[in-house]
């Protein structure tokens, strides 16, 4: 996996994606999945390769991460891969699991954007699973998924001071 200063993790796979991704149950073999701010792709190629049928939409706001997951796409082999801008994400696609370790870090008013951008966009029983740092304010994003956007959320686990919460999207209403 190539990666590159300027992106996220620059060193390789940091701890919070690696906990996300030794925790999250297998992907759905099909569908649109979402990965939410590929950074160079740990995230987005882990169900691309897991499940070849589904589309895998990694999406960032930087070329230089969406050129990054696009080469690590082509050298592990997956063709599923599809990076994007936010805005170039068709507007159908319901997705049937959105992984990510949000981007915390560009504060909170970008974060409840963000993740009030994609979110609503899971499908019916779908799950949303995300990291993100119990000191970085994880409890406060659950309950504010929860209250804001009417979407059941729950922490999974906690594992050195990150949460893996999951986001479902109910199967009626």
């Amino acid at each position: 996996m190539e990666t590159a200063g300027g992106i996220f993790s620059p060193a390789g796979l940091d701890r919070a994606t690696a906990i996300l991704l030794d925790e999250v149950p297998e992907p759905p073999s099909a569908g649109d999945l979402l990965d939410i701010g590929c950074g160079w792709g740990p995230i987005a190629l882990t169900p691309a390769m897991r499940s070849p049928e589904a589309t895998v939409w990694a999406v960032d706001v930087t070329e230089r991460a969406l050129d990054l997951t696009r080469r690590n796409a082509a050298s592990l082999g997956p063709a599923n891969v599809r990076t994007a801008r936010p805005d170039e994400v068709p507007a159908d696609p319901a997705f049937a699991a959105i992984w990510s370790n949000p981007p915390i870090r560009i504060g909170k008013p970008a974060v409840h954007e963000l993740l009030g951008t994609w979110l609503p966009r899971l499908a019916k029983g779908a799950d949303a699973h995300l990291v993100i740092g119990k000191n970085l304010g994880a409890d406060g994003c659950a309950d504010w998924i929860a209250s804001e956007l009417g979407l059941p959320t729950e922490r999974v686990t906690t594992s050195k001071g990150f949460r893996i919460l999951r986001t479902s999207q109910p199967s009626v209403g």
